[in-house]
């Protein structure tokens, strides 16, 4: 039961939401002379009440959605309907956007992905079925008078996220409001009440009727948190992981004594902390691919769990192996394409630095490393660094040492020989003009192997990698035509066209040694 508030309380209260966000009295005035209610609700009034400046202007009403358009015509600039659906209006005013919706309840049915949605009659009630006490908070305008009818303020000073009513109901109503609670733990640092983390494990398999799309909008919300390893092991905790991450929940693995290794659970999430503490750093603040790489990296393991000879355990591979358990959840979850495919091939390249092991890196591997990144070196970098998680603290400062040196060799060679555009002397329609080949799969072993020569001896002129290439076609028995024109020979000293197309049958080179063969920091 909530605390009944003071006077003193109440006239603090309004006095603070009058000064943070004035911007509402004057609609709230507006809506008072068309004899409707009005009010600031959930978020922006939880955000004041914690110091901070609100983001969104939310605002519940009796009104419907077409009395609201009434009320507002020729006051609002602009107004837009997409969500009249489930009874909200959106409009403008100068800069300040508001969303206003109508007194409502919700419910889903057993086996319904959409929600009914049905007018309510009152401010208490419309407040009774939002999803945490926190969020369950308005203020009456035009004069800010603060309504918390289940307790949010109290929740807010304990710092612990309860749900207005039962929560096995509220859970009920929306499922989704499962992962919500995972997020808002994870966004605000809270702590959940035991009886809601009940309520989330015995209605976990709830998630099965709502759309993928909610659910991944749910996630990414909560990736981008300040603190997402929170609520992710909230998530695993309570088995709600189990519906939409279950790649996750099996990294916890048993690692008993005789078969010794990292907590591979733990570490992912560590993992997870220590890529956003270094987001910043490359200027990736809030990226959700990094995040995403950096939970999924090790996903691998479980399934390429080995034990060797000696008592220790292996796990060749895994980041093969992770890399397509990872496209096939992402995809599963309707993230999108370039999200996929970015972070499916982060957790394959994981390992990648671990391959070449901690001495001087050679030209040829510095260029092999870039162009396997491609434009990912930058979350690579991150990823990488993250992933060092030995509590050796000699270890740890040597792993530090290597990957500053190849940063800085990456940069010195990137400086001589443009590496962002390390492509081959000749493109695909210079090989077939050359070796009068059609389009197809011999034209892309060509380019592979001008790559290889590329990365190995670093930037050749165009008559040296013709040459080559009529080499490389006597070996493989193919015919060699006549030299070709001179005068249609670009410039031997220039660079290759970065234009220039790639044949897609070229198959990415093997990149890299066998990574398993260096100490596992994954």
């Amino acid at each position: 039961m909530a605390v009944p508030m003071t006077n003193e309380q109440r006239k603090a209260a309004a006095a603070l939401l009058r000064e943070r966000v004035p911007e509402v009295a004057e609609i709230g005035r507006l809506f008072a002379k068309h004899g409707y209610e009005l009010a600031l609700v959930g978020g922006p009034v939880r955000d004041v009440l914690r110091g901070e400046r609100p983001s969104d202007l939310d605002l519940t009403t009796d009104a419907t959605p077409q009395q609201v358009l009434a009320v507002v015509a020729g006051w609002a600039d602009a107004t837009w309907t997409v969500g009249i659906a489930f009874g909200t209006v959106g409009l403008r005013k100068g800069s300040t956007i508001f969303e206003i919706t109508t007194y409502r309840s919700e419910q889903y049915q057993a086996t319904s992905r959409r929600p009914d949605v049905r007018y309510g009659r009152s401010l208490e009630e419309d407040l009774s079925r939002r999803d945490f006490t926190i969020n369950a908070m308005a203020a009456r305008l035009p004069g800010y008078e603060l309504v918390d009818p289940f307790g949010g303020l109290d929740a807010l000073k304990d710092r612990v996220l309860r749900t207005p009513g039962r929560p096995e109901d509220s859970f009920g109503d929306d499922p989704l409001r499962i992962l919500r609670a995972a997020r808002f733990a994870a966004k605000l640092g809270f702590a959940v009440a035991p009886e809601v983390r009940a309520a989330m494990t015995e209605q976990a398999a709830r998630l099965e009727i709502v759309s993928a799309e909610r659910v991944t909008g749910e996630l990414t919300k909560l990736m981008l948190t300040p603190d997402p390893a929170l609520g992710i092991d909230l998530l695993v905790q309570t088995g709600v992981a189990d519906q939409v991450l279950p790649e996750v929940s099996r990294l916890r693995m048993e690692a008993d004594e005789h078969h010794r290794h990292k907590d591979v659970y733990q570490h992912s999430l560590t993992v997870l902390r220590q890529a956003i503490e270094l987001e910043p750093r490359y200027g990736l603040d809030g990226d959700l691919t990094v995040r995403l790489a950096a939970l999924l990296h090790d996903i691998g393991k479980p399934k390429t769990r080995e034990l060797l000879p000696d008592g220790r355990v292996a796990f060749h591979h895994h980041e093969s192996v992770g890399a397509k358990m990872t496209r096939r959840r992402l995809t599963a979850l309707r993230f999108p394409n370039d999200v996929i495919r970015d972070v499916s091939r982060l957790v394959e390249l994981h390992l990648r630095f671990h391959g070449y092991g901690e001495g001087e890196w050679t030209d040829s591997a510095v260029r092999r490393y870039v162009r396997d990144a491609g434009p990912l070196l930058t979350r690579l970098h991150v990823l990488t660094r993250a992933d060092s998680t030995t509590r050796n603290q000699a270890k740890a400062q040597r792993l530090a040492r290597a990957y500053d040196g190849l940063e800085q060799r990456i940069a010195e060679l990137g400086e001589q020989e443009e590496l962002s555009k390390l492509r081959p002397a000749l493109d695909g329609n210079d090989i077939m003009r050359i070796l009068d080949l059609p389009a197809g799969p011999l034209v892309g072993k060509a380019w592979t192997f001008l790559l290889e020569l590329r990365i190995n001896r670093g930037p050749i002129g165009y008559e040296e990698a013709v040459q080559e290439l009529l080499g490389w076609a006597a070996d493989e028995g193919i015919p060699v035509p006549e030299a070709p024109d001179p005068e249609s020979e670009p410039d031997a000293e220039s660079e290759p066209d970065a234009d220039a197309p790639d044949p897609e049958s070229a198959p990415d080179p093997e990149s890299a040694p066998d990574p398993e063969s260096a100490p596992d920091e994954g």
